[in-house]
């Protein structure tokens, strides 16, 4: 799932970050080409994303070999498809993995300030607009809309990445707090000195081919391929 404040965006261009998960993972990608607000607010998206899911299990995929990945706005798309999924009672896939993931709407998180000068793709003022097109008239702390505040209790093992740079980095590590408390298996990994979703700068950066190789690695351990 793309990024782009759930504004902009779209599989296309989201095509280079799946295609590398999935050779790293040795996995076919999938991108979903969700809907974007302001003209189809919350829950829009999240409806697709689940609706893209389901159809995969009913196409006769295996919950057990599907991996959900989701970068920024698109991480919060992956967690509350978890969280929505669990409570319909459908099946979970076998592990998710989130990368800069922008979790908190009310934007509470304390990172935004201490960040704001190293991290030159995001800005609280422009995480406000984003939020304001998205939600409309939703609450920010809804659960679906805001993930950080859902009850997390049976998500599948999740993988959660960010840079120290990022004015997110608190999203990140309270995310991976909460989830630890609610006995979910996860990890984190903070790669020191990039800015937000640097996994997309792969032909430039060591570091982004080294987290990505990460997420192959854990996608491979935790599905079973039928």
């Amino acid at each position: 799932m793309h990024g782009g404040g759930f504004v902009v965006g779209t599989a296309a261009g989201a095509v280079g970050l799946a295609s590398a998960v999935g050779r790293t993972a040795g996995a076919e990608s999938i991108a979903v080409d969700y809907r974007l607000a302001p003209e189809h607010p919350f829950p829009a998206g999240l409806d697709d994303v689940v609706a893209a899911y389901t159809t995969l299990l009913d196409s006769g995929t295996p919950e057990s070999s599907i991996a959900i990945v989701g970068e920024s706005a698109g991480g919060n798309l992956v967690l509350a498809t978890l969280v929505a999924l669990r409570d319909r009672r459908l099946p979970l896939p076998a592990c998710a993995v989130v990368m800069s993931p922008f979790v908190d709407l009310t934007l509470d998180t304390s990172s935004r300030s201490g960040k704001a000068e190293l991290d030159p793709a995001l800005s609280t003022s422009a995480l406000r607009r984003r939020i304001s097109e998205y939600l409309a008239d939703t609450d920010p702390r809804h659960p679906l809309a805001s993930p950080l505040l859902a009850d997390l209790r049976g998500m599948p093992p999740l993988l959660v990445q960010v840079g120290s740079y990022e004015v997110l980095l608190d999203d990140a590590l309270e995310l991976v707090r909460r989830a630890a408390h609610a006995d979910v298996d996860v990890a984190l990994e903070v790669t020191a000195g990039v800015p937000h979703v640097f996994q997309t700068r792969l032909a430039v950066l060591d570091e982004a081919r080294e987290v990505i190789e990460s997420v192959g690695r854990f996608i491979d351990r935790h599905t079973r391929r039928p």
